[in-house]
């Protein structure tokens, strides 16, 4: 099967709009052009008003497909329900990324309310609910796609990261349940485990050389999207796969977790 062929399928089991949550920089930014490169239309949501309007203009230029850019909190999600509901009823969304994130980082004692509140918002539920509204259609339709973002550092606590991974975990377990009862219904789920990824916030983060298994975020969008609709879980990167069989089968739950604590303990 050639590359065309496997494009024009993808566009018609999710098309003709992909959502793209937190889809300006980054991997969200990966995403957006993966799905670009497939024909999709995009629907990209963020917070950063230019750089968002940056990224949809050279996906136009580009690509050649339609692209909505919308500025808006990710952790409001009445604001999120009142655009989408507000879309014109062309505009139809088969296939949800949600890829937008508040990673707290640091000493959980040293973490404010107000950040664990936003991480707990934008990471938990905002997805949860999001997922709710748009497989309503998906559902009805008997096709389309969800890929929620999750972590390894979800697989286990990791210290510096406690919340962050605890929100990662919700996903996959959530992307998990819902692959089981959506499939019946023509509608294909997958969480995608990543490890760390050369993202501009990563890079600002991470302040010793980058965890072994980081990976592109070009690599981590391709991967996840060839995998969608073969299974509940993905974890890009052999090196990820190999650490995740390591701290979650092998390794005793306290050993793992102080491994991971080596991995996090540069980031601040």
């Amino acid at each position: 099967m050639n590359k065309i062929h496997k494009f024009v399928q993808f566009y018609d089991r999710y098309g003709p709009y992909a959502l793209v949550a937190g889809g300006s920089n980054g991997l969200g930014a990966a995403y957006a052009e993966s799905l670009a490169r497939r024909g999709m239309n995009l629907i990209l949501m963020a917070r950063e008003k230019e750089r968002l309007e940056a990224a949809a203009a050279m996906l136009r230029e580009k690509y050649n497909v339609d692209v909505i850019a919308i500025a808006v909190d990710l952790a409001d999600f009445e604001k999120v329900k009142s655009i989408i509901n507000g879309l014109d009823t062309n505009i139809s969304i088969g296939l949800l990324v949600y890829n937008a994130a508040f990673a707290p980082i640091g000493l959980f004692e040293n973490t404010s309310e107000e950040h664990l509140a936003l991480a707990a918002a934008v990471n938990v539920r905002t997805p949860l609910l999001l997922v709710k509204l748009l497989s309503a259609r998906m559902i009805k339709n008997k096709r389309g796609g969800i890929v929620l973002m999750s972590s390894l550092a979800g697989g286990q606590g990791s210290p510096k990261l406690a919340s962050y991974a605890a929100t990662k975990a919700f996903n996959a377990i959530l992307a998990e349940g819902l692959w089981k009862e959506f499939k019946q219904n023509g509608v294909d789920v997958i969480g995608c485990c990543a490890g760390a990824i050369l993202t501009p916030g990563y890079q600002q983060a991470e302040k010793t050389k980058p965890a072994p298994g980081t990976m592109s975020a070009s690599g981590v969008a391709e991967q996840t999207l060839k995998s969608l609709g073969k299974a509940p879980v993905i974890i890009p990167g052999a090196v990820n796969k190999i650490g995740r069989f390591v701290l979650a089968r092998l390794l005793p739950r306290k050993q793992a977790i102080e491994l991971m604590s080596k991995n996090t303990g540069g980031l601040s």
